[in-house]
């Protein structure tokens, strides 16, 4: 069966004029899965709009509704990163609601994908480098408020340290974080992931994929996870403005390969995110994040999901 794929119509809206951020990345990805017969008819859902009480399970009050509505200061502004509108609202919610469904579906189907997701640097009470709520770690708390499972396991291959993450679930048994990324790239300050593997700038594909041989099968067995949120970041890619690392198109398709079939194939439900990607070329980075749900289909059609 196809891949379950979660998308984003509000993503359709332009942006407030003069900002530069790729957001247009996100719409055209959904149509490149839909023409190339990737996102199907009935396996494409769009997800509701999370209600704060579902932010605040991980953001503060206060922050959650001083962005919401508009009154944060020009400093937490200026390291979200992003221009404010209620257009840019609406994306941000709906994005969350999107790792939601995406890790509901995974639950019950075994694997799912957003086109979105990955807002890694968020913590709980402001944003960081583009990120304002934290999906991943709303997700995981609204799953297990619900019950839908206990143990999340976050495999963040991001070329950025997930350091919001971290830091949510610090001390938190019940979440295990893993983050590899480049050491020498943003945030200047890391922080205490459950399991950091810093990468030297400019690893190539063997190595990073051997790294994550080395440590990825391991994590598994010792955590044992009812789920996992996989942020599948492209910007370890060679030609990315924001990476230091070179990894290629294959490198990537490999990457994706080998965290599914790692997952999947021992029994773990798999909830992956589009994470980052910072290129000029805006075709060239939407095939590279295109390649998550390629290879999310061919693992379904192999293990019949």
């Amino acid at each position: 069966m196809p891949v379950p794929i979660v998308y984003h119509s509000d993503y359709v809206a332009p942006l407030p004029d003069g900002h530069r951020f790729p957001m247009p990345k996100f719409q055209r990805l959904f149509e490149m899965l839909q023409q190339e017969g990737i996102a199907r008819q009935g396996y494409c859902f769009e997800p509701e709009m999370p209600s704060r009480e579902c932010l605040q399970l991980v953001h503060d009050p206060d922050y959650v509704a001083a962005y919401c509505d508009g009154r944060l200061d020009d400093k937490a502004m200026r390291r979200i990163g992003l221009p404010w509108s209620e257009s840019v609202v609406r994306r941000t919610c709906r994005a969350i609601g999107g790792t939601i469904l995406t890790a509901r579906l995974a639950l019950d189907r075994g694997l799912a994908c957003n086109t979105a997701g990955g807002t890694h640097h968020a913590f709980p009470d402001y944003g960081s480098g583009f990120c304002i709520f934290n999906d991943l770690a709303v997700a995981t708390r609204v799953l297990q408020r619900r019950q839908l499972a206990r143990r999340i396991l976050i495999v963040d291959l991001d070329v950025h340290q997930g350091d919001g993450t971290a830091v949510i679930f610090h001390n938190d048994p019940s979440v295990f974080t893993f983050s590899m990324h480049c050491q020498d790239n943003f945030p200047g300050t890391k922080q205490q992931s459950s399991l950091d593997v810093p990468l030297p700038v400019g690893m190539e594909d063997e190595d990073y994929l051997q790294t994550l041989a080395a440590y990825l099968p391991d994590v598994l067995a010792d955590f044992k996870p009812d789920l996992v949120l996989f942020d599948a970041g492209v910007d370890p890619h060679v030609d990315d403005r924001l990476g230091k690392l070179a990894l290629t198109d294959t490198g990537i398709y490999r990457r994706e390969m080998q965290v599914l079939n790692t997952c999947v194939g021992a029994g773990y439900p798999v909830a992956a995110v589009i994470g980052g990607g910072y290129a000029s070329d805006i075709a060239s980075l939407v095939y590279r994040h295109s390649l998550l749900h390629r290879a999310a289909d061919e693992v379904c059609r192999h293990y019949g999901l």
